[in-house]
């Protein structure tokens, strides 16, 4: 009997115990709860889910110019998108001297940002060509839109992905449209400064024999006779004055730097250059230090 009463006599502690214990766990799977889905949300509010679309820069250049690939890097390697994916390549045909072969293989195991293309190194004799057809064979993963550029053009990048954001996914034609006063897209072509194809029009020029069939001439009118006959790139925006060439070095085709831009072209001369870099104050984000002044 009275080790029935001791028992009688603890039952109200375990039962303290027990429902202390019931409170803390409950507590621990609500924080637990609330910290998982506090993470949920800081992920899906994360800059990756705000990307868009994804764009592929090629920039045509040759294997020689290492000087302006780097400047180039350092151009583009600050810059960047919330709504864009986009990556920047250095294209050029094969190489055709030995130096070439350490030096360029130096560059892509550092930065790997080169398409070699297999052709001979040419302006007007189906680079451009060879660069659109090959990209569906050589690239690990499609693009929403490819660019062809010039690697004597700045761009632009945020405010380049803010316009590609409200145009078509496809059969899109984007650019500078030529001759230089007109504001018509269909008439006649894009400028070879840059201009944009959505990826259903890379991968026609890969497929149709159309473009292949006529390789030989100024690249940036080919492609717009290539769309023509092909009745292709039903969808075209001009982006101007958003998109010109340097004051005073091409006619009509020219106007003074504005705060809209997204291209400027013709930037042959290092002057030019740092003209239009310190005209958009790309350093604005630089930190003081101790360790330099500038």
């Amino acid at each position: 009997m009275p080790r029935r009463r001791r028992i009688l006599a603890t039952l109200p502690s375990l039962a303290i115990i027990l429902i202390v214990i019931f409170i803390l766990f409950n507590i621990y799977v609500k924080s637990h709860s609330k910290f998982t889905s506090n993470n949920a949300t800081t992920l899906h509010d994360s800059p990756l889910s705000q990307i868009q679309f994804s764009l592929l820069i090629g920039i045509l250049t040759r294997a020689d110019a290492y000087d302006r690939r780097h400047f180039l890097r350092l151009v583009y390697g600050i810059q960047s998108s919330p709504i864009a994916k986009i990556d920047v390549k250095f294209v050029f045909c094969n190489l055709t001297k030995p130096e070439q072969q350490i030096l360029i293989s130096l560059e892509i195991l550092r930065y790997n940002d080169i398409i070699i293309l297999n052709c001979s190194e040419n302006m007007n004799s189906g680079k451009t060509y060879t660069y659109f057809s090959s990209l569906p064979k050589i690239l690990p993963h499609r693009y929403d839109y490819v660019m062809k550029a010039d690697d004597d053009v700045y761009l632009r990048l945020a405010p380049l992905a803010l316009s590609l954001s409200v145009q078509p996914r496809s059969d899109l034609y984007y650019g500078f449209v030529i001759p230089c006063p007109s504001m018509n897209p269909f008439v006649h072509y894009m400028s070879g400064m840059g201009f944009v194809l959505s990826w259903d029009l890379v991968e026609w020029i890969q497929e149709s024999e159309i473009p292949a069939k006529d390789i030989v001439g100024p690249e940036d009118r080919l492609v717009g006779k290539w769309f023509n006959m092909g009745k292709k790139a039903k969808n075209r925006f001009s982006n101007k004055p958003a998109m010109y060439d340097y004051p005073g070095t091409n006619g009509r085709c020219s106007h003074e730097l504005i705060p809209d831009t997204i291209a400027v072209h013709r930037l042959k001369r290092w002057d030019q250059w740092l003209n239009v870099l310190s005209y958009f104050n790309v350093t604005r984000q630089l930190q003081q230090s101790k360790l330099y002044t500038i």
